[in-house]
């Protein structure tokens, strides 16, 4: 699992989004391309659309929860419940960890922060002041140990 976690900073550091690194980086246990994988995640980055709002490494943890549990029958109440509750469980460790699920909490951003479309450039500049790489090793991480805890139950 270290590979996974490793693979998803890897992908984050070469440009993709944030969700789009971790989602990619497990990509093949839900036999998903990779393709598939990044266009699924694609629009989570930036806290959903670089609107900075829930952590869009974090929304790569919940597109693989939706992928290991989710249900796909309209009226499975129980399999909705189930999902729910993995997906609660995993927000839960993450604001732990990081103290937050919020995007612009993480950054650091005041509330009335200015909303763009333009991605930042990968620069050195950018990782020294964001975050970001951490928040996608810990949502891999994360999601890498709540595999492991399946394999022993």
């Amino acid at each position: 699992m270290e590979e996974r976690i490793n693979k998803a900073v890897e992908l984050f550091k070469s440009g993709y989004n944030c969700s789009q690194s971790v989602v990619a980086a497990f990509a093949d246990l839900y036999d998903l391309t990779d393709d598939q994988a990044l266009r699924i995640s694609a629009s989570f980055g930036g806290g959903i659309g670089r609107m900075r709002e829930t952590c869009g490494a974090a929304c790569g943890m919940f597109i693989l929860a939706g992928l290991e549990n989710g249900t796909t029958i309209a009226k499975d109440q129980k399999g909705k419940g189930e999902n729910y509750k993995l997906v609660q469980n995993l927000a839960t460790v993450f604001k732990e960890r990081n103290g937050s699920l919020i995007c612009g909490e993480l950054l650091g951003l005041k509330k009335d922060h200015a909303i763009s479309s333009t991605p930042e450039e990968r620069t050195t500049t950018y990782f020294a002041k964001r975050p970001c790489v951490k928040m996608v090793e810990e949502a891999a991480r994360i999601w890498a140990e709540y595999l492991e805890s399946q394999k022993s139950e």
